[in-house]
């Protein structure tokens, strides 16, 4: 009698022990959870990527970048799986090290891929069960009887009935607008205006034009208008630094520390695309990221440096015709730390952030902050020079624009007052300190700080305006072979004009 013949490879048909569908039934729902599978496979490697780079980060507190900056690079396909498999592993991070230790699971030979264990025993443990798709998941699937006891154990010992009475309550962020900047070097507002108002509630931003409000939670990650450049998903209070700094079109301009690069080609905008634009950035990965937003936005006017700002001479030829410089330097990020979400990193939960290492890390950075400042205003035909920073500490703010008062006299500098509408100004710390200007949480926006040195020469100067309160210059029509100026964009003019005499 001839032996059996081998049992045939499963090749997209029913798993072995589940019967096969009827015959003549479709075989959509197997093709289906193939699918999904296969999605929630490379979700977790997308996954393990980001959490490398995060948790690396943290640890040598040089991070390269936010959770979502790093989630929604070019580089991650799945955004939006990929962003919640980081957050809920982060969440429940202290967990799964205490029960993948405790079981053993986590040895020698899979320290390699830890961030994929941790990742993978999370979605199998807490999140969905897919199917066995690869070694590390075959591990966590080998071992998850193990693990759940480990869980029950871990529930007892700390006398609580689940295991998400066991994840720290940590911060949560409260909902804000989802802001939009247009890309006017791509299209209109009003054409990108007319398009979301199919699927979404739309409102134009009272303050800063081309800045569309959103409601809460509106994700357009993979909007067509935000892959193709047309818009920019940018934070109103990031939008207002490149307006404050109202570059001409036709100018010089010097974006100091450029990346990721949504402030560079938001310049870009404001200038029409004409003039040239340099972006400085120090970090190699961090120019890469500067040199693809420029790609997306279409500003063919920037030119990227992956250099320090610092090294370039103020006084070469090359830089003589410097007329604006925005300087946006590192900072500690404090007051966009709940929308990084910071709170979820390892660091916060062990209570790194102790008062003396927060005061060494702000000395350092503010020592940096002066020294930048300081070459800023060196150019010589600099007329406009912006400050900012993202942070809500008086060392990195206040206390770095007093320090340099003294040198920005001497250099024929004075402070202006960007948005005089704005009624959240600067700390009370020194005379003029009203014109500075500060965002808050409570405003519904990110915390940052912008502060605006202009030279008295330009401030007397009558030149024409490019409506610094519009963040663009309106294209100009052409009628009968006619310049004509829309009445919004010589509305603009006007504004820009008086606000450019209020300074103190």
């Amino acid at each position: 009698m001839p032996p059996p013949p081998p049992p045939r490879k499963n090749r997209g048909h029913a798993p072995a022990g589940r019967a096969p569908p009827p015959p003549g039934q479709p075989r959509r729902r197997l093709a289906s959870r193939d699918a999904a599978g296969r999605a929630a496979f490379f979700a977790r490697r997308e996954a393990a990527g980001v959490l490398r780079r995060v948790l690396r980060g943290d640890a040598s507190r040089r991070a390269a970048g936010s959770i979502k900056s790093l989630v929604y690079s070019p580089s991650v396909c799945n955004k939006r799986a990929t962003f919640a498999l980081v957050c809920q592993t982060l969440k429940y991070l202290p967990i799964l090290k205490e029960v993948l230790a405790s079981s053993g699971v986590l040895t020698s030979k899979w320290k390699k891929q830890e961030e994929l264990v941790y990742v993978t025993a999370y979605d199998i443990l807490f999140g969905q069960e897919a199917a066995v798709s690869g070694s590390v998941e075959e591990l966590i699937m080998l071992h998850k009887d193990t693990l759940m006891a480990a869980l029950e154990k871990m529930c007892l010992r700390r006398k609580v009935h689940s295991v998400e009475d066991l994840v720290s309550k940590k911060s949560t962020v409260k909902p804000k607008p989802r802001f939009l900047r247009v890309n006017t070097l791509r299209t209109t507002t009003e054409s990108v205006i007319e398009e979301l108002n199919k699927i979404h509630k739309v409102d134009k931003d009272d303050l800063v034009p081309d800045m569309l409000v959103l409601p809460p939670g509106t994700d357009l990650h993979n909007h067509h208008l935000v892959t193709d450049g047309k818009v920019f998903l940018q934070g109103k209070a990031s939008c207002m630094v490149a307006v404050a700094l109202c570059p001409e079109p036709g100018w010089k301009v010097i974006d100091a520390c450029a990346a990721p690069g949504n402030k560079t080609v938001h310049l870009a905008a404001l200038m029409n695309g004409e003039g040239s634009i340099i972006a400085c950035e120090l970090n190699k990965e961090r120019t890469k990221t500067l040199q693809n937003t420029i790609r997306r936005s279409g500003a063919n006017n920037i030119e990227t440096i992956n250099g320090d700002f610092l090294d370039i001479d103020s006084n070469d030829p090359s830089y003589a015709k410097v007329r604006a410089i925005l300087l946006d330097p590192s900072c500690s990020g404090s007051g966009i730390s709940t929308e990084r979400l910071d709170h979820l990193l390892p660091s916060h939960s062990r209570g790194d952030q102790d008062d003396a290492s927060i005061s060494s890390r702000i000395r350092r950075l503010s020592a940096f902050q002066r020294k930048a400042l300081s070459h800023a205003l060196s150019f010589p035909s600099v007329e406009r020079v912006v400050y900012s920073t993202c942070s809500i500490h008086q060392a990195e703010n206040e206390d770095v624009v007093k320090s340099v008062l003294p040198l920005a006299s001497s250099l024929g500098f004075e402070l202006s007052t960007p948005f005089p509408q704005w009624r959240r100004r600067g700390l009370p710390v020194f005379e003029g300190s009203e014109h500075l200007l500060r965002t808050d949480p409570e405003d519904g926006l990110e915390g940052f700080f912008i502060s605006l040195f202009v030279r008295k020469a330009a401030v007397d100067a009558v030149k024409p305006s490019n409506g610094c309160l519009g963040v663009r210059n309106q294209a100009r029509k052409r009628r009968n072979g006619l310049m004509v100026f829309s009445s919004l964009r010589l509305s603009r003019m006007m504004l820009c004009s008086t606000r450019r005499k209020m300074t103190f």
